[in-house]
């Protein structure tokens, strides 16, 4: 059997035909990118938008219960730790690629648009770019919150224990009595006398408590700072 020749106009044509195919998934393959970025930037604006919603539709089969908080429960954290929960057009930080997927991820699962963010971080993130544990959460109605990604840093572990000081007058009050107790117990016999009794430990005690309490009062009201439950969900930049 004799094999036929071969026609190069023949197989110019097929090599064409190859390329024009490869330029067709081309072209799908950018429409879809195109679209994903058209898409991405829609969901930034409304993160960085006014909005009024008060619930999402979500599908509450496909919800994970791990990732649902009360009003309440935020409420405590953000006292707790000195945190703001406010809607995302006061966050100034940036958001990762994670949140965007994450976002794009529920509204494809639950065939809905998702709206009315809200964000927990400390109050300096919705003045300056930092990356402390920011978290973005959705509205579900009824008071709850299903969360959307976490990402930055932890907070530090002892910032509990630095913001109880803040929480209330009361906690103020009884941090400035510890922290004068502490300054008259290491300050050193005989500073202001040569025979120290106890009747001039008092008056060391009131002299410190009195200087502390100004700084307090200077960097409380001379500041503009407030205490934790009147800043959680406030959008001021004096209640830091």
């Amino acid at each position: 059997m004799l094999l036929s020749r071969t026609n190069i106009h023949e197989k110019l044509l097929r090599e064409r035909s190859k390329s024009e195919q490869e330029q067709d998934i081309l072209a799908q393959v950018q429409q879809v990118f195109d679209q994903d970025r058209f898409r991405e930037s829609g969901i930034l604006k409304t993160l960085n938008g006014a909005s009024e919603a008060g619930y999402n539709e979500f599908d509450f089969d496909l919800l994970e219960t791990s990732k649902i908080f009360h009003i309440k429960q935020i409420e405590k954290i953000c006292v707790d730790y000195r945190l703001r929960f406010l809607d995302t057009k006061y966050f100034k930080g940036k958001y990762p690629q994670e949140v965007l997927d994450n976002i794009k991820y529920l509204e494809n699962t639950h065939h809905t648009e998702l709206d009315g963010f809200k964000i927990i971080a400390p109050s300096k993130m919705f003045v300056l770019e930092k990356a402390d544990d920011p978290l973005l959460f959705a509205p579900m109605g009824n008071g709850y919150y299903y969360l959307i990604h976490q990402w930055g840093n932890d907070l530090n572990p002892f910032r509990k224990q630095w913001a109880w000081s803040f929480k209330s007058i009361e906690n103020l009050i009884v941090t400035t009595v510890l922290i004068s107790l502490i300054a008259t117990l290491l300050t050193p016999d005989g500073l202001f006398t040569k025979n120290q009794d106890f009747g001039q430990d008092i008056m060391v005690f009131f002299f410190m408590f009195k200087s502390i309490g100004a700084v307090v009062l200077f960097y409380a009201f001379a500041l503009g700072k407030n205490f934790n439950k009147a800043i959680w969900n406030s959008k001021y930049d004096k209640t830091r």
